[in-house]
């Protein structure tokens, strides 16, 4: 096809084309992989995580922390982040992950009284966990330093906190006669009679939760391209049944009047599953006795090691970075 633009007139407008295309580049660099000052980085990071429940723990009394901590159900967190930086001592995170919790009472070692209640109670739970959330982060040392051209550690300590959600659905066990275990869906079953007009206090609880990620840790530049980090990552939660634990044994019938018959057969069975009485002689646990503990809140938290890789131009020396610079086209003719 015959061009219809004069030679000439393509001769004039070819720098110009140019032009566009480096503005439209370096725009598209800014906002998508940032550039000296806008700093993005992406990563994957990968460790441990605990769970902090009613469920499972040492011997003595149950507490809030790592005393109680079954190393035995350690579980893997895997994700990935994304991170922004508009200057050397703040950043804004958001990342994505999935972890797994679990609790059982069958871990207990037994030496005393304080611990043979949660023993003999003998209840159990998994539940897989996923979560995102955002996050400020803030280097002490580098906004303290932040008049210093020349502070540039290797070693940059941080603290960070945000909001995030997650998503949980804990399960059961229950063992049969010939040692075969089986996981059932605990929410369905309302095993502490929640949402249950005798029990009006106690409402259904929703798989999807709102926590706060905090905590803190140490990043290493390994280059202006690379880095490394290490973070103790806890997150505070809103509800006391990811372990789908907290308060009082109910009244075993009143799963019938409320359940499907397979589902109340199922529920009477992880209710309780105390394998004998806490206290020789009586019974198993009754309606009323305590089944967890309402006064604190379940928690999870993570050892994160955590590999950042910087996007975007990286200028190893001053020299460079004014090369890229004279390369870019003038602003006119």
């Amino acid at each position: 096809m015959k061009n219809l633009l004069p030679y000439s007139i393509r001769i004039a407008c070819f720098p110009l084309l140019i032009c566009i295309f480096c503005s439209t580049s370096t725009s598209a660099q800014h906002f998508v992989l940032g550039n000296e000052k806008l700093k993005v980085e992406a990563g994957l990071n990968f460790g441990p995580t605990f769970f902090l429940g009613d469920l499972g723990g040492h011997r003595g009394k149950g507490t809030t922390f790592v005393k109680d901590l079954n190393l035995k159900l350690t579980k893997v967190m895997k994700g990935a982040f994304i991170a922004v930086y508009p200057n050397q001592w703040l950043g804004f995170r958001a990342a994505a992950q999935v972890t797994y919790v679990e609790g059982r009472d069958e871990l207990i070692t037994t030496k005393g009284e304080d611990e043979l209640y949660r023993k003999q109670r003998n209840l159990d739970f998994r539940s897989t966990m996923f979560e995102v959330y955002a996050a400020a982060e803030v280097y002490p040392l580098m906004l303290l330093n932040s008049f210093d051209i020349e502070y540039n550690p290797r070693y940059r300590p941080y603290g960070f906190i945000g909001i995030g959600m997650f998503k949980f659905d804990p399960e059961g066990s229950i063992t049969d006669q010939n040692g075969n275990v089986t996981w059932h869906k605990l929410a369905p079953l309302h095993t502490e009679g929640q949402g249950f007009a005798e029990h009006p206090d106690r409402k259904p609880y929703k798989l999807t939760q709102m926590n706060i990620p905090l905590g803190a840790g140490i990043k290493y530049i390994v280059s202006e391209r690379v880095n490394l980090a290490t973070e103790l990552l806890y997150r505070k939660t809103f509800t006391d049944y990811i372990d789908d634990l907290s308060t009082d044994y109910i009244d075993p019938n009143l799963f019938d009047k409320y359940l499907t018959p397979a589902n109340a057969n199922l529920a009477r069975q992880l209710n309780d599953k105390a394998f004998t009485s806490y206290v020789p002689g009586s019974p198993r646990f009754t309606p009323g006795n305590q089944r967890g503990n309402v006064r604190n809140k379940d928690a999870y938290f993570s050892f994160v090691l955590k590999l950042g890789v910087r996007l975007g131009a990286v200028y190893s020396s001053e020299k460079a970075r004014n090369a890229a610079a004279q390369i870019r086209c003038p602003k006119r003719f």
